[in-house]
This record gives C-alpha cells, structure tokens and sequence, in this order.
C-alpha cells in the first residue's frame, strides 16, 4: 500500500509475502509465526485423530513396554499401583459427572498410593488431576501439576499442552510459546488446536515487542530503489513530478495574463531538487522549512515531508501533515486526493480498514478522474478479499489511463487469485492468458512478469516463471526483491537450497535495506536447523521494519525461532530440516 510501499505481490496461494517461505517444499517448521494457521487449513483436510480440544482426563496410562495391565475395580486388587488405578477410574466417573472436587480428591489418592518408580503412571495422575483443575480455572493448580507430570514424562504432549493453555491465561507467554512449540513439533503440526495456540501467542508477543521497540525506534531512509519503486506507483501525484527548469504555473501570472517563470528561491524547489539527486535524507527539513516559512507551496512541502514521514516508518509524524493538506479550503484537489490515498493507505497499515476505506472512498468524490484513487483502492480491496471490487477499481483506472501497465498487471493476478481461490480451471486459464497479454502489450513492466511469474509457480510450470524472474531482473537489476522470488523458486523447483540462497544473499548485496530478504533467509535457516543464524537475521529485518505491523510480524518469527533454541534445550526436540 502507499503507506510504505506498492504491494507485494503476494503468491497465488493467498499467503501473505512472509510466508513465501513455505514454498521450500520442505516439512513445516516452527520458525513461521502465522504458519500454524495455513498448516491449520491443511489439518482440517485430514479430520480425525487429535483435532479436538482435549479437556478429558486419560483412562489409562501412556503405554510403557512390559508394563502389566492394571487390575479392574472391585477384583480385589491388592498392590499400590493397582489402588492408585482404582482411584484414577473412580475419579474420571466424577470427572465425567461434572464433580470436579471429588475427582481431585480421588486423582490426590492415586497420586498419593502410586508407586514413585511407577513413573508413567504417576505422570497420568497428575495430568488428570490438572484437568480437574482447569475445569475450575484453577491456573496456578494446573501449571503445578501439569508441571510434576512433565517432569515424569518429558514428552507428554496432554500434559505440556494443558499447562501451555494455562500459562497462556497466567500472561505468562513465552513459557506458553516454549511449551507449545513442543507440542507442536511432538504432533507433527497435526493438530490445529496446538497450532491456532501457538499462533496467538506468537501475535501477543509480537504486537507488545513491536509497539515498545517502535516507538523508540530510530527513523531509517528507505533504499533508493524501494524510494523510486514506492512513487513509480502514483501517475497522478504532483509531488513525484519533477519541476521542469523555466516551468511556468498559472498561478505565476502577471497582471497582463502572461506567465512568468518561477525563478524565487524556495525550500520545497531544493527539496524537489534533492530528489531528483536522490539525496532523501534532505528532504524533510527542506520541507519543514518552507512549512514554517508559509512559502507559496506550503501543501505541497507538508505533502512531500508526510510522504518522507511514511517512508522512514514515521506514520505519528505523518498524519498531522496529511490532515492539514486534506482540510486546507484552498489547496489543489490533486494534492488532497493523493494526501487521502496516503492517509488510507496509512489506516491500513495500522490495521484499520475502516477508516482507510472512508479515506479512499472521499478520494474518489472529491477526484473521480484520477486514476490513484482506483488503482491504490484496488489494492486495499485485495488486501481485504474483496475480489471482484479490486477488478472494478482497476478497471476504474485503465478506463482512466490505458497505458497503465501495472494496472493491468495487477487486474489479472486479482482475477487469478479469484479463480485459483474458487478452484475454477477455466478462469485460471483465463488470467493466464491476460497474463501474457499483459507482457506482450506491456514488456517494459517488471510487475507484470513478476505477477505472472508467481501465477505460474502455482501451476507448477517453474521453468516459465524462472524465466519471468529473469526478465525483471533484466528490466530492474538492482531489484533485491526479485532476485529473493527467484531464490525461493529454486528451492521449490530444484531443491538447490545453495542457489536459493545464493540469490538472497544477492539481494542483500544490492539492497542491504531489504527487510524480505532478511526475512526470507531466517526462515530458511530455522529450516535448516541454524537458529542462532535465523534469529540474527530476523533481528535484522525488524530493525529495518517500516511499520509497527510488519515489526510485530518479524518479532514473531524471532520468537518462534528462540522457542525452538529453549524446546531444543530442555527436550531435546528438533523438528524436520531441509
């Protein structure tokens, strides 16, 4: 979105660009934060064993090799172990009844008779002791003995996954996430309970680092190429439009209705001309000068600095600029649609659509020929599912302007998406032919091979999309982003993970401000068992973050990647790597 940046593109798949990495083919790894929801789609396929919540106490013990069978109730049972399994059933027949103290009094005397050596079984009785006391939200109960059987039996998923739930309602997170991701390595990420758990958790910690860690953080300039890519984006933008040397304006007329030359020495003319120099980090306090001055392009410098404000992840700074550009009575009504663009694009980075939709839509009234509004809606409403409006928008725009190629662009992957989603053939193949019309009407739009690069990995035809990366990086070279797609391409299609990461690496090479491909290559090196590697690269790609979401989102991944360091740790439990 405008707000920091033109749209990823997203995979056909619908997952977000942070889950791209998925795309490496190998078994999941806990070292995604919302992966747990996407493996919880794919659980859901396979309904059965271990989907539901587990709330009832265990009637027997987990099998042990050689252990004997315990005697029934009322046989005359004679040995402790025997008692202690008599008091077990006696419990679980009231736990059923909902007498959860009896159950507690009769689990206590099982766990007060059973043999310390016994340790199986004993772990059994604590746990189901625990669930007794979760039905009484006894929190502090049900960590303490979830916590004893965990000690007898370091595995035991029912009791690590009730004393993780518990944890989670004593705001105690990351001994919560610790625990979970055990469970989830333990279930092989079968389980969607466990998953959405994990997930949760994740998103709390995230969002509470990210706010503190945000708020102090220090303003960081973009790279140059993000800078260009971000206002390549705006046709309709004055701010991005360079002032040609000897422009006349109509504004600048004299009495007699000639045009006079806008020759005056102005802050926001140096700042218009730092840009054209690609010296950005000039640009605001040129900007805040002509403000306070109250030059004669007081919108347009309070537009440009808002702009600079989003850029360098400043939205607090931002807004007050956009607001008074948006209510200024006398200001062009091209600075205003663009201000409302930028604003609603910042709404939907903040996560709140609302508002981003009432901006974008007063864009449209107060400017319905300008074809932003349409083309930055389109992408709002594809952030928001609503497919087939995006298309309208986008056809909003071309209408508009008909040489809008990542227009275009961006109309097709919205119809592939729609018909790869509804699992119609037909439409797919459809889009997949606007695809390559796109590229042959347009064959200088590095979005266009892009987009279709990712509709054709979905469909497996990976040599067509290696060759679409290829003709990006021909037409922009110093994309970093492009050359990360054509890493994860290459571990999906040839399992060459040294090419893979080769192609990140080169990323970083020409962009060290890449946020996606520090991002990209942690998540690889969590699957491939490196997690000191990963955390240092997720740290860095939270450094670089542009939004509190997208830092939010990176301190998950940090999060799941330390989780699995602890779970290594004290189990010895490693997942599936590359």
């Amino acid at each position: 979105m405008a707000a920091s940046k033109p749209v990823e593109p997203q995979s056909g798949t619908g997952l977000p660009r942070w889950q791209l990495a998925l795309l490496v083919g190998a078994p999941i790894a806990l070292g995604l934060g919302a992966v747990y929801l996407w493996s919880r789609c794919r659980a859901n396929e396979k309904r059965g064993k271990g989907e539901g919540e587990r709330k009832a106490p265990e009637g027997s013990a987990s099998p042990v090799q050689g252990q004997r069978s315990p005697g029934r109730p009322g046989e005359g049972s004679s040995t402790p172990l025997d008692r202690a399994q008599s008091a077990k059933s006696k419990g679980n027949k009231y736990f059923k009844a909902g007498k959860y103290d009896n159950a507690i009094q009769c689990y206590t005397e099982a766990i007060n008779l059973c043999p310390k050596d016994q340790k199986s079984d004993l772990s059994t009785f604590y746990q189901n002791r625990a669930a007794a006391y979760e039905q009484q939200m006894r929190w502090a109960e049900v960590v303490q003995d979830c916590s004893q059987a965990v000690e007898l039996n370091p595995r035991y998923v029912k009791a690590l996954f009730r004393r993780a739930k518990a944890l989670e309602k004593l705001d105690s997170r990351k001994e919560c996430l610790e625990d979970v991701t055990a469970v989830c390595i333990l279930e092989a990420f079968q389980n969607q309970q466990s998953m959405l758990l994990a997930d949760r958790v994740l998103k709390q910690l995230g969002k509470e680092k990210a706010k503190e860690k945000y708020k102090n953080r220090e303003p960081l300039m973009p790279s140059p190429q993000f800078i260009k890519s971000y206002f390549s984006s705006f046709t309709d933008d004055i701010i991005s439009q360079p002032l040609q040397k000897g422009e006349k304006k109509d504004e600048d007329k004299d009495k007699e209705g000639e045009a006079a030359e806008v020759t005056e020495s102005s802050s926001y003319l140096k700042a218009k001309q730092y840009m054209e120099e690609e010296n950005y980090d000039k640009i605001i306090s040129e900007c805040t000068k002509e403000v306070e001055s109250q030059g004669r392009y007081t919108a347009e410098a309070l537009l440009l600095r808002a702009t600079f404000y989003l850029l360098i992840g400043n939205a607090t700074a931002a807004q007050p600029d956009l607001d008074r550009v948006i209510n200024m009575q006398d200001a062009n009504v091209k600075l205003q649609a663009n201000a409302l663009i930028k604003r609603g694009s910042m709404y939907m980075q903040q996560q709140q659509p609302h508002l981003s939709t009432q901006d974008f839509n007063s864009a449209a009234e107060i400017d319905s020929h300008n074809a932003d509004v349409y083309h930055h809606r389109g992408q709002l409403k594809i952030l928001l599912d609503q497919v087939e409006e995006a298309v309208g928008d986008f056809d909003a725009c071309i209408k508009l302007r008909p040489d809008s190629a990542l227009a275009q662009a961006q109309k097709c992957f919205a119809l592939y998406r729609q018909a790869y989603t509804g699992n119609n053939p037909a439409q797919v193949q459809t889009a997949m032919n606007g695809f390559e019309d796109v590229i042959k009407r347009f064959p200088k739009c590095a979005e266009g091979y892009a987009l279709y690069a990712q509709a054709l990995t979905d469909q497996q035809q990976f040599g067509k999309a290696d060759e679409m990366y290829d003709k990006c990086i021909e037409l922009e070279p110093d994309n970093a982003t492009t050359y990360v797609h054509k890493g994860l391409l290459q571990l999906q299609w040839k399992q060459d993970l040294d090419l893979g990461l080769e192609l990140i690496s080169k990323a970083i090479e020409i962009d060290n401000k890449c946020d996606f491909a520090y991002e990209t290559m942690g998540t690889i090196e969590v699957q491939r068992g490196n997690l000191d590697k990963a955390i240092d690269m997720f740290n860095k790609a939270i450094n670089l973050a542009k939004s509190e979401m997208e830092m939010a989102h990176l301190y998950s991944l940090c999060d799941a990647a330390y989780a699995q360091t602890e779970v290594a740790r004290k189990y010895g439990l490693k997942p599936p790597t590359l």
